[in-house]
């Protein structure tokens, strides 16, 4: 079972407890992580920064922590193949996944579609 993520002033007296703690150290001691499919953690560290702004009396507005884009711009869900033969997949959708630089994918082609697969998830995940 995942602990509760801590929030106002816990969050703060934790933080301030473990002053000398490593960035993911005090997002896994605060509570602010998940379980991936395949059974490893996810430190949600654009959770717990929200969440330690909001402690400290700072709104970042009524935006969710899931909208990594520009006001006004609306993601489409559609792209086109560049002039040099590029397909590219902004940054907008990758942090809606929440995927690093370093992740590793394997293309899988099919009758015209691609299929970006995490290596190590089966093909049938979500």
């Amino acid at each position: 079972m995942l602990p509760t993520m801590l929030t106002g002033a816990d969050l703060l007296a934790k933080v301030k407890e473990l002053a000398d703690a490593s960035k993911s150290e005090l997002v896994r001691a605060t509570g602010y992580l998940s379980t991936k499919k395949d059974g490893s953690e996810r430190l949600n560290y654009t959770a717990f920064y929200e969440a330690l702004l909001e402690a400290k009396g700072m709104s970042l507005g009524e935006r969710s922590s899931k909208e990594h884009q520009r006001p006004g711009r609306k993601l489409s869900y559609a792209t086109k193949v560049q002039f040099n033969g590029n397909l590219m997949v902004g940054r907008a959708y990758t942090a809606l996944l929440e995927l690093r630089p370093g992740d590793v994918f394997e293309i899988k082609l099919g009758r015209r579609q691609i299929r970006l697969v995490p290596v190590g998830a089966s093909d049938d995940d979500d």
